[in-house]
């Protein structure tokens, strides 16, 4: 679904632990301290690694910021705790939380704390009764880190960092915006600055990579499986049926299937590499063999309301306020039975009502970020199509900076620069963290007991995000 920004830092996987510190003597234990926090319930202590902490939070939040006195619900966060007086990393996926122990790449660079947020809207972090237009806003998800991040400054009175992967880094930006003197810097990870549609995701995708060739055998595919609808549609119905899947957000298997096939090729560059052509099926392939590519690169399947339902809050973000690329489709249009319809509205169930679409909302993003950001580090893949459209440190930004991983896609991240860019990264983040330097990065397998691949960096089986 590349209409859904990665949940996913597959982006931070994991890099080369650095020395810890010294560590002063803690006043008092974490659980305790976690326990005077107003607000905060630990609903429970979960196994972490040696040296560090970990727990499953709530945190009670007005359901609408500019009206306390509309209610609350609980927002789940988790934390994992290293020493009261080291950095603290304020992360979010712009997604769902996930409840085991893990660091961003940010966080291993200081050595660090973690505070870990879920976005508001995703379950069970979700206001009762719902009341989308006022709640689910840019404004309000950064009200809540603002909040969290505040109560947390009590126990952990050192640097703060704000990190995020794709919609996770779009959204420590908008926090920023917000509340721009919250955190002392911000590193986000592949984050888009979808201010117009202007066909820069279109002029990107064209020329995207080094070999024609590569992008000539993926629109080839994409035309032999528009072609062979009823070869697929087959093997779609019955993996739908095994899985007890239903359609009725986008109308039929058979308009989920072309969203799919028509995001395929936006898919394949933000997860794979220009190596993976080789993978990529002939026209006239066995329709098992085309059916596997897909389940790789983008399942025929993912438009089914069980995988939509996960993610319908992204989609009616993105229909009203953070925008979405236009569709890449135009040499496919003589095979569409749908045109038109792939876009964020159509995911959004009906019983959903939809505002119009406020195009000030990132535009002032982008004025903001032009104009005023300090201390900010913004990581992106170059062959990665959610690249298409960076966010700009302009003449009136400070100590900001721009990297580009070369031939990178949506798992981008410092370690993947060259050597002297590596360096000067990690640098800044740990000048910003009030640290001194330290070795350039490199990259790790599951050492220290966290894994390889972050549980809430990865993309969890959904291509499309």
């Amino acid at each position: 679904m590349r209409r859904l920004l990665s949940i996913s830092l597959l982006s931070l996987a994991m890099v080369a632990p650095l020395a810890p510190t010294a560590q002063a003597a803690e006043p008092v234990d974490i659980k305790v301290a976690l326990q005077g926090i107003p607000g905060l319930t630990i609903v429970k202590e979960d196994p972490a690694p040696a040296g560090f902490r970990f727990f499953e939070l709530t945190f009670t939040q007005p359901a609408d910021h500019r009206h306390p006195s509309a209610g609350t619900f609980q927002q789940r966060f988790t934390l994992l705790h290293r020493d009261f007086s080291a950095p603290t990393v304020a992360f979010t996926s712009g997604y769902n939380v996930s409840t085991a122990p893990n660091r961003s790449e940010p966080t291993q660079i200081v050595n660090g704390n973690q505070l870990s947020m879920e976005y508001r809207y995703f379950t069970p972090s979700r206001p009762q009764p719902e009341n989308w237009s006022q709640q689910l806003t840019i404004w309000q998800a950064a009200a809540d880190e603002h909040d969290a991040v505040q109560a947390f400054k009590a126990i952990y009175p050192g640097k703060w960092l704000a990190t995020g992967g794709s919609k996770g880094g779009m959204t420590a930006t908008y926090y920023r915006r917000f509340f721009p003197s919250d955190v002392d810097a911000t590193i986000p990870y592949v984050a888009p600055n979808e201010v117009v549609q202007d066909g820069s995701f279109n002029r990107f995708l064209a020329r995207v990579g080094t070999d024609p060739a590569c992008r000539d055998s993926l629109k080839a595919l994409q035309r032999d499986a528009l072609t062979r609808r009823s070869e697929l549609g087959a093997l779609a119905a019955a993996d739908s049926a095994k899985k007890g899947y239903t359609y009725t957000s986008v109308g039929s298997l058979d308009a989920g299937l072309e969203f799919s096939v028509i995001d395929s090729y936006f898919a394949f560059w933000q997860y794979q590499t220009q190596a993976d052509c080789a993978t990529v099926p002939k026209p006239g392939a066995p329709a098992a063999q085309l059916y596997a590519w897909f389940e790789k690169v983008d399942s025929l399947t993912g438009y089914s309301d069980q995988e939509l339902s996960g993610f319908v809050p992204y989609y009616y973000q993105a229909a009203v306020q953070l925008n979405a690329p236009e569709t890449y489709d135009s040499y496919l249009r003589d095979l569409l039975r749908y045109p038109g319809q792939d876009q964020p509205r159509t995911f959004v169930p009906r019983s959903v009502r939809i505002p119009p679409f406020q195009p000030f909302a990132m535009a002032d993003i982008d004025l903001w970020v032009k104009t005023h950001a300090s201390q900010f580090l913004f990581i992106y893949g170059a062959n990665d199509p959610w690249g298409a459209m960076p966010f700009s440190v302009g003449h009136g930004s400070r100590d900001s900076y721009r990297y580009f991983v070369p031939a990178g896609n949506h798992g981008s991240r410092i370690s993947q620069l060259p050597a002297a860019q590596s360096a000067a990264a990690v640098a800044a983040v740990r000048r910003w963290a009030g640290l001194p330097a330290a070795p350039a990065l490199t990259l790790r397998s599951n050492t220290a007991g966290f894994p390889l691949f972050d549980a809430d960096l990865s993309q969890l089986d959904h291509p499309r995000l």
